[in-house]
């Protein structure tokens, strides 16, 4: 399934200073269920989100209207834990497109690029910038320049980031790895024939 190409965005963000944040408290395993990834969004966060009677908590950042936006700027060590893909599914579904950490599980990651969500990777230094940054004024929109590989904050400060050439073709395209393969038939049916 193909999903909506990604070149640039420019979005406010959602401050989420946590380390090590593992898919257990992104997707609680008892809401994994479902095999298809519409509707986990509702549950991210489900137990940081909600009580025990699942009443919103007003102390966490996802209920303070104070913030919103398609940016998760996380603490170190986003994505631990069990290699879940649900966790991406959820963070996608809720409507977040790019998670900023300064450290992601490579499986994580791994997941995140197969369902569309970009993990920027940027250093200690500079994810304590857009911390701060957003902190101090909530309203502050951040730019991910995926063609340049670049985070740049309103000031102009910007931090450059490394992504899979393979995965960056299939975001800016908006290809998963069977459209990927079909935008290649023209080229196949050349070599095919040329080779037989």
């Amino acid at each position: 399934m193909s999903k909506e190409k990604f070149i640039t965005l420019t979005s406010q963000a959602v401050p989420l200073s946590i380390e090590n944040i593992d898919t257990d408290q992104v997707i609680p395993a008892r809401f994994l269920k479902a095999t298809t990834r519409e509707g986990f969004g509702e549950n991210l966060f489900r137990d940081w989100r909600y009580d025990g009677e699942g009443k919103p908590k007003s102390d966490f950042v996802l209920n303070d209207k104070t913030y919103s936006g398609k940016i998760l700027v996380a603490g170190k060590n986003f994505g631990c834990g069990s290699s879940r893909e649900h966790a991406a599914w959820a963070i996608y579904d809720y409507g977040f497109r790019v998670v900023i950490s300064s450290f992601f599980a490579d499986i994580f990651k791994g997941n995140a690029l197969n369902n569309a969500l970009l993990p920027v990777q940027v250093s200690d230094v500079f994810l304590k910038k857009i911390l701060t940054t957003v902190a101090q004024k909530p309203t502050t929109e951040i730019t991910i320049d995926l063609q340049q590989q670049k985070v740049i904050l309103e000031d102009g400060s910007n931090e450059s980031f490394e992504i899979n050439p393979y995965k960056k073709i299939c975001l800016t395209n908006g290809y998963d790895d069977i459209d990927y393969l079909l935008s290649l038939r023209d080229e196949i049916k050349v070599f095919d024939t040329v080779n037989s």
